[in-house]
């Protein structure tokens, strides 16, 4: 198919809607282009809707493609003579979506405010300020990008019930909203990072965590720090300098982001970077769009190295050139610190691993942006504890020497080779000595936890257990889900992992005999 077949597909219409004829043509395009666990993401999305699924979240990583997936998803409704809208909650997103769509011959309509065209498209891509304020049109699917946002934004909730008994897919790579599951039923996992690390499709990164910020008495509003009183506590003429000086000792003149507070601080951080005779801009929600373009033209093509903000590039923006992020924004959320994260982890030719400047303490209480992630629908319910659910999960610490920050458990600093002098293991007990071992679980690498739950699917197989008898003795082990290894064959267990399920198998028998556990299981019966 050549490009003519193609620029003839793409605009062809008929009724409102594209020739089947050139919709299949143009499937098999652009279907060549779909990555592997995209393909097995959409198959597991239309089981789901086979099954009666109404609104599924389709969950992929920054840089996992989740456009072409939308652009694969529209074309299947487009090819049963069908509509589809793909809706977005800013004019940015609107804009990109746009473009992507046309770059893939998907021909579509506008709905947003004056800049509407061609709304009886088979595919209208649409701002959710434009469809809240209008009359519903009339379509079969909605694919919702960002899809986060629709745990607490009013409009989506309007939006949902104009639509209901419609499928909705929401498309996010941070499904960490607070009462997310109220407006999803099921998610689809495509692919996790440290999947997409392990096959070349993101990079790993190194976290520095030079300085920190005094938020001794910041306030939390919505769960997250007070913008006004943030601003105040990191906007210091100090913290501003070890930030340039840090990026001048570690970057090694790479293309960087930072992420600041408000528009003051980051215009701060320029003039610092700017006196020190580094090239610095700074954009914000009010720039031009004109200088806005030509500023962030300028970063891609590398007429200067950093590119500051407070949070306008969080979402959609595309850049894998920049390696370096600096986060000067201390931030409790989830979902931002991945957006912002999400920005350096894309590959690029040369590029081999992103950083990040950590001035903001994040990395410590969030862990690291690569790291498995929750990746459950939180329903808004507390928990027992009458808080929200939240990972639970060793968080990294700074070396003493260098600043890197090292994995959880990882004694020796990889990056300058700092070994601190451990502490005694020895406790005292009834009078006696006692010397702890480490252990061997704390020593646990990818590789040996990817065998370990090989040897938890053979088992579950071998003893016909539940499908998620394996997922929940690995929980047991390591506290997280073994996201990453969903896909590991089963392997044959070794003596230690057929010891560690029976001790888990005989603790268990031993607690049901327990009288107390029997009088409460009876009276609960």
């Amino acid at each position: 198919m050549d490009e003519e077949d193609i620029e003839r597909a793409a605009i062809m219409q008929f009724d409102g809607k594209q020739s089947a004829e050139h919709v299949e043509k143009l499937a098999e395009v652009v279907g060549k282009k779909l990555r592997p666990y995209q393909e097995r993401g959409i198959e597991e999305l239309r089981e789901k809707l086979r099954a009666g699924k109404k609104r599924v979240l389709f969950y992929l990583p920054t840089g996992g493609g989740k456009t072409e997936v939308a652009a694969a998803i529209a074309r299947a409704v487009i090819s049963k003579e069908k509509r589809a809208a793909f809706v977005c909650h800013r004019i940015e997103l609107v804009n990109q979506a746009s473009a992507r769509f046309n770059a893939d011959g998907l021909y579509h309509g506008i709905i947003q405010g004056n800049n509407s065209r061609g709304e009886w498209n088979a595919l209208v891509v649409c701002s959710i300020q434009t469809l809240d304020r209008r009359e519903a049109p009339e379509v079969d699917m909605l694919i919702v990008d960002e899809a986060h946002a629709c745990a607490s934004a009013v409009a989506y909730h309007r939006l949902f019930e104009k639509y209901a008994g419609k499928p909705i897919i929401g498309l996010s790579a941070t499904p960490f909203s607070k009462g997310l599951g109220k407006q999803f039923e099921d998610m689809v996992i495509a692919a996790t990072i440290p999947e997409l690390i392990r096959d070349g499709y993101l990079v790993d990164c190194d976290i520095y965590g030079p300085s920190e910020p005094d938020l001794t008495g910041v306030k939390m509003v919505a769960g997250d720090y007070h913008e006004g009183q943030l601003g105040e506590a990191v906007d210091k003429e100090s913290l501003i300098g070890d930030i340039v000086l840090h990026w001048k000792k570690l970057a090694q003149q790479q293309q960087t982001i930072c992420f600041a507070t408000n528009i003051a601080h980051s215009k701060h951080i320029c003039e610092q970077f700017t006196a020190a005779g580094i090239d610095a801009q700074h954009i914000d929600a009010y720039t031009d769009e004109f200088e806005r373009k030509r500023i962030i033209k300028g970063f891609r093509e590398g007429r200067h190295k950093i590119q500051s903000n407070v949070s306008v590039l969080a979402e959609g923006f595309d850049v894998p050139q920049a390696s370096v992020m600096i986060l000067a924004r201390p931030t409790k959320s989830l979902v931002r610190y991945i957006q912002m994260a999400g920005r350096v982890l894309r590959p690029f030719p040369g590029k081999d691993r992103a950083m990040m400047l950590d001035h903001s303490g994040t990395a410590k209480r969030l862990g690291f942006p690569t790291d498995e992630l929750p990746l459950e629908l939180d329903d808004g319910k507390p928990n027992k504890a009458g808080v929200s659910r939240k990972p639970d999960a060793p968080l990294p610490k700074p070396c003493p020497s260098c600043h890197f920050l090292k994995p959880a458990k990882v004694h020796q600093c990889p990056k300058c080779g700092f070994k601190p002098e451990r502490q005694s293991d020895v406790e005292v007990e009834d009078g006696n000595l006692v010397r702890m071992e480490r252990k061997k679980s704390d020593q646990f690498d990818g590789l040996d936890r990817l065998r370990f739950f090989a040897m938890l699917r053979w088992i579950s197989l071998e003893r016909k257990y539940s499908e998620g008898w394996a997922a929940h003795q690995y929980k047991a082990k390591f506290g997280t889900w073994p996201n990453a290894y969903r896909g590991a064959q089963p392997m044959e267990p070794d003596e230690n992992v057929v010891g560690w399920v029976r001790s888990r198998q005989i603790a268990w028998a031993k607690s049901r005999k327990n009288p107390a556990n029997v009088a409460r299981s009876a009276a609960s019966g």
